[in-house]
């Protein structure tokens, strides 16, 4: 039978049957075993691994391959990458290689994406050098896969470099780079990827517009979100889920939750399991608890959507009340295996009410998770210190540095006429640094008016008292706000800032008080919740 007719017979498949018969009719024409190349037998190996989702017998079947061509192993690639074991096509490369049987762009591609679902580092490596021996370079496909490999494992200068080289690119290098960027801790470098896009000659997609917004969401970057908010309308892109809740989220984490929840209001696609989540958690986050329980409770049956995950809040706002055992009994009684995140809100809850003991069991309940955050360890050695238990507190050191966690510098983002300008912990490079500085001093002054005394409980004991008021009053986010001062000309909009970390106790209340002595509406989005600072209160009543 002629192969062109075996592949259409090959195609109509609906059946595992049917590829079974097929399969019989290879051998008894010597199809099977007698050519060197053929496609119906490649089609085959295919349709058992993907479609039919057979990848044992798939296997076996390529065993009884005297001479398998290099399509055939391809088959067996692909369905290795979808696979409970993705790390085998990496063995089944070398196998190749062992036999010398030819190895093409695709094989490359596959093992790659293999390698990208392990984030198998070191082995993409080997075959990042095979690429290149092999004159595969110049090939769009396997270089946007190389790079999407590099930036998934974390490895962003490589993938950086894989783009650069690339001869010729296409939408999906473009996109795998920017997600890449604003995944890997880089969404300034992220959105400036993104405002190329265009003039290089290629149109945003679905995709394009994610990793967009994901960048404009960790730069609190809303002019620029609500550029691409503008094109995704324009082009119509609204109606895929994915991209409504990442607007609802943007606009959520840029401080505009009014703006998140009319894009929830007005989605022309149905909202996800996700949407919901994503609003409720907004409302939390800008302290907004009522808000969060009406929605909440609109949940269920009427809007065909079962509430889930939604015990991140009902943790958030008993711990707001003080109710930590509550807390603690809701985690552990979930149908569900609870996540890190609600343990460490509960930690955060731990803090705020200065209680010790249950902070230690939430804390023992991270590290059986395995969880090697610096943030856990530093809000329990906070704990420790606002009890003055200083000999807690260097256990725990000792306990970061047996485990090799280390403590996250702080930095914050503000943004002004369109420009990110980022600050660390006494940071003396800004160009403007004296003006900054003089700013500060401004405040110190000020301050000592309304009866400020520094909140130097959780700096370290062993320095001097004056120290611990330098150490605190160098911190990134009153640097930025004092920054927003300075360069601020319409002083009716807020003055916004993006903190990596939690606030500290220190600048909130400093922060506070520069929102009554200028009266200025500041805005400070830490790693937990948004901070709205206004006539000297704080939107979260002072919890965090």
């Amino acid at each position: 039978m002629a192969s062109s007719l075996l592949e259409s017979l090959l195609s109509k498949c609906t059946a595992l049957s049917h590829l079974n018969q097929i399969q019989s009719l290879l051998i008894t024409t010597g199809q099977f075993k007698f050519l060197n190349i053929c496609p119906p037998r490649s089609k085959l190996l295919e349709l058992y691994s993907l479609t039919f989702n057979h990848l044992n017998f798939a296997i076996r079947t390529f065993s009884q391959i005297p001479n398998p061509s290099t399509n055939d192993w391809n088959a067996i690639l692909r369905g290795l990458i979808i696979g409970p074991s993705p790390s085998d096509a990496f063995l089944w490369y070398r196998s190749m290689l062992r036999g010398s049987y030819r190895i093409d762009a695709l094989t490359c591609s596959f093992v790659l994406k293999a390698c990208a679902r392990v984030l198998a580092l070191s082995d993409s490596l080997q075959l990042h050098s095979h690429v290149v021996r092999k004159g595969f370079s110049a090939d769009a496909l396997l270089g946007t896969t190389l790079l999407d490999l590099y930036a998934k494992a974390g490895d962003i200068g490589s993938a950086q470099k894989v783009f650069d080289e690339m001869a010729k690119r296409d939408i999906a290098s473009w996109n795998a780079l920017i997600s890449g960027l604003a995944q890997g801790e880089k969404p300034d470098e992220a959105l400036g990827l993104f405002k190329r896009i265009e003039i290089d000659g290629f149109k945003p997609n679905e995709i394009t517009v994610l990793g967009g917004l994901s960048a404009c969401s960790q730069l609190g970057a809303f002019k620029e979100g609500d550029k691409i908010y503008d094109y995704i309308r324009s082009e119509r892109l609204d109606g895929n889920v994915q991209v409504c809740n990442a607007v609802i989220d943007m606009y959520a984490k840029c401080g505009f939750v009014d703006k998140a929840y009319s894009v929830f209001q007005t989605m022309s696609c149905d909202k996800s399991l996700v949407t919901w989540n994503t609003m409720i958690m907004a409302f939390a986050m800008h302290g907004d608890g009522d808000k969060a329980l009406q929605l909440f409770h609109q949940m269920g049956p009427s809007v065909r959507m079962e509430p889930d995950e939604h015990y991140g809040s009902v943790v958030d706002l008993l711990g707001r009340a003080g109710r930590l055992q509550q807390a603690y009994y809701v985690i552990d009684s979930m149908p569900m295996l609870p996540d890190m995140v609600l343990w460490q809100t509960l930690l955060g809850a731990c803090k705020t009410y200065k209680n010790v003991d249950m902070a230690e069991m939430v804390t023992r309940k991270l590290v059986e998770m395995g969880s090697t955050s610096d943030g856990n360890f530093v809000l329990l050695s906070n704990i420790y210190a606002a009890h003055e238990r200083w000999a807690d507190v260097g256990r725990i050191r000792d306990v970061m540095k047996s485990k090799d966690v280390r403590k996250t510098p702080g930095f914050s983002y503000i943004e002004e006429k369109g420009v990110i300008h980022k600050f660390y912990n006494a940071d003396k490079a800004h160009k403007h640094c004296k003006q900054i500085y003089g700013k500060l001093e401004e405040i110190r002054f000020k301050m000592k008016e309304f009866g400020y005394a520094a909140e130097t409980s959780f700096v370290l004991h062993d320095i001097g008292d004056e120290e611990k008021e330098n150490a605190l009053y160098q911190h990134s986010e009153k640097l930025a706000v004092a920054f927003g001062l300075i360069c601020a000309e319409d002083e009716a909009r807020p003055i916004q800032v993006i903190k990596n970390l939690r606030i500290c106790g220190d600048c909130h209340v400093v922060i506070k008080l520069i929102s009554k002595m200028y009266n200025r509406e500041i805005i400070v989005r830490d790693r937990v919740r948004f901070h709205r600072f206004k006539d000297g209160t704080c939107s979260c009543r002072d919890y965090w």
